[in-house]
């Protein structure tokens, strides 16, 4: 059954009972025993829940693997995912890294004993001399975020196995529509499900797919053990919004690419980052995805063109978060990446000109008209020596 069938059937033939094709929320946190030493399969919420059941087993069969498991949130499912290692293993991880991400490694794992090195995955030679003999793990974006930087899941799950390591592979920008990280190798996928598979900016949640019985065993101890589930409200709605996913991916790429294109045509743009516009990145993606998603990033030319931009803004929403049906667009020097010291952001292209776009599915002429005039007002703005009224975004909250 091609994909979009199975994402549209989410959850439709497993209520036997009732027949409900919407599958139900079952709220329950306990559930009756039978009789001494007998179970229903439900003991208590956190352990298991008939809708989150739903939910992890859609998202394994998509993914391809053994097991799923919900999370409250894409953090929570890092997290999870992080106790698999003890005090003095040692994980290469992508340079090119959601800030985020970046935070909970340095500033929460790395005080229980766990060290990171951060290497551009492009360069598997980088990625050999990085591994120590603690090396437990490869922990990938792919693409990255936020300058969309493509690793060859394929070469670096050669790597993994050859030195006998964990490939954690970050899907969050590609979905299992567009990319499927355990067919190439991967041991372990883990979603923001928040983003594109949630896709209306209405649940937080994270998703985590293991593959290899060990492997998943362990996760199921450490999901119900560490307890950050998805609650069944939150799978319901998930499950709800995954059943679109392959309409809406389509439409987030094919805007992606028009906006892309014009933002690379226009004076006032630098650079734009998105792998179509890469050739060797394109070559890369195109040998393990089925498209380059709905991602982009942008660097204006003049750094005080970015606030007034912002202001100026009359369809796209100047607020964090990607992946949703509403174009968003984030300032990640000051929001989803200012946890990395700024030294560090420099050094890998997150400068105080950058802009991430996440592309929605409205009309993609309205898409380019608006980023068109809030350029040309910014750049009036900037020519008169005024700010517009901006705020600094530079106050912005950290996410």
């Amino acid at each position: 059954m091609h994909l979009d069938s199975r994402l549209a059937q989410i959850g439709t033939r497993k209520d036997e009972g009732t027949g409900a094709v919407s599958y139900p929320v079952y709220h329950a946190t306990a559930y009756r025993h039978p009789a001494l030493g007998e179970s229903t399969g439900y003991d208590y919420a956190r352990t298991a829940n008939p809708t989150r059941d739903v939910l992890e087993e859609a998202i394994a069969a998509l993914e391809g693997g053994d097991a799923g498991f919900a999370c409250s949130s894409g953090m929570a499912a890092i997290q999870t995912v992080m106790g698999l290692f003890s005090r003095g293993d040692h994980l290469v991880v992508s340079l090119d890294l959601y800030g985020g991400t970046y935070r909970l490694f340095e500033q929460v794992l790395a005080r229980y004993g766990l060290s990171f090195s951060y290497v551009d995955m492009r360069d598997l030679s980088a990625v050999r001399r990085a591994i120590r003999p603690q090396t437990k793990a490869l922990f990938v974006e792919t693409p990255t975020n936020p300058l969309l930087q493509v690793a060859d899941l394929r070469a670096l799950a050669a790597a993994a196995r050859r030195h006998g390591l964990i490939l954690i592979v970050d899907n969050t920008l590609m979905t299992p529509y567009l990319q499927r990280p355990l067919a190439l190798g991967a041991d372990i996928v883990i979603h923001s499900a928040t983003k594109y598979l949630g896709g209306h900016n209405d649940v937080l949640a994270g998703l985590i797919v293991t593959k290899g019985e060990e492997l998943t065993e362990k996760m199921r101890f450490l999901h119900n053990s560490i307890g950050a589930v998805l609650a069944p409200q939150d799978a319901w709605l998930l499950m709800r919004g995954m059943k679109t996913l392959a309409l809406r991916m389509e439409r987030h790429q094919s805007n992606a690419e028009a906006l892309a294109g014009a933002l690379a045509e226009h004076p006032l743009v630098e650079q734009v980052f998105y792998p179509a516009f890469d050739p060797e990145a394109a070559a890369v993606q195109s040998s393990q995805a089925a498209g380059f998603g709905g991602m982009i990033s942008f660097r204006v030319k003049d750094a005080g063109l970015v606030a007034p931009f912002l202001r100026s803004l009359r369809l796209i929403s100047f607020a964090e978060s990607l992946g949703g049906v509403e174009s968003l667009i984030t300032y990640p020097a000051t929001q989803t990446h200012a946890d990395l010291p700024e030294e560090r952001r420099r050094s890998m292209g997150i400068c105080d000109r950058l802009l991430r776009l996440s592309v929605g599915i409205e009309h993609p002429k309205d898409l380019i008209e608006d980023v068109n005039q809030a350029l040309a007002r910014a750049e009036r703005i900037v020519r008169g020596g005024g700010t517009g009224g901006v705020r600094n975004p530079a106050s912005s909250q950290r996410q």
